[in-house]
């Protein structure tokens, strides 16, 4: 399944995802593999340059340089570290809405494996 046609509908947080590993460039702990399924394109294409979708990390600590993005945690918990001075840690759990900048450093510990709806 690529993306959703319209007025389909999916149970994203029982949706089957192919995890691969990370890079090992930006693993700092444990095996980490992510996973992602774009729910909203339109043949191949974000629908008004916006891509949805369901995105998963099983638990370790990896780095990454975010998106300008808004998601919301279906299941699991993680932890979220800024590289920007004065931000402090986040603790992200089922309901959390996270906004994050295109750019941002972040580290995220994950302790049970996070899945999450974006909106980038």
């Amino acid at each position: 399944m690529s993306g959703l046609a319209a007025g389909a509908g999916v149970d994203a947080g029982a949706l089957g995802l192919t995890h691969e590993p990370l890079p090992a460039e930006e693993v700092l702990a444990g095996a980490p593999t992510t996973a992602v399924h774009e729910l909203a394109t339109l043949g191949g294409v974000e629908i008004g340059g916006v891509e949805i979708g369901v995105w998963e990390m099983t638990p370790g600590t990896a780095t990454d340089t975010e998106a300008d993005e808004v998601f919301v945690v279906l299941s699991g918990r993680a932890t979220i570290s800024f590289a920007s001075s004065g931000v402090p840690d986040l603790e992200v759990g089922p309901g959390s809405v996270v906004r994050l900048a295109e750019g941002m450093r972040t580290t995220w510990t994950v302790a049970e494996t996070l899945r999450k709806v974006y909106v980038a």
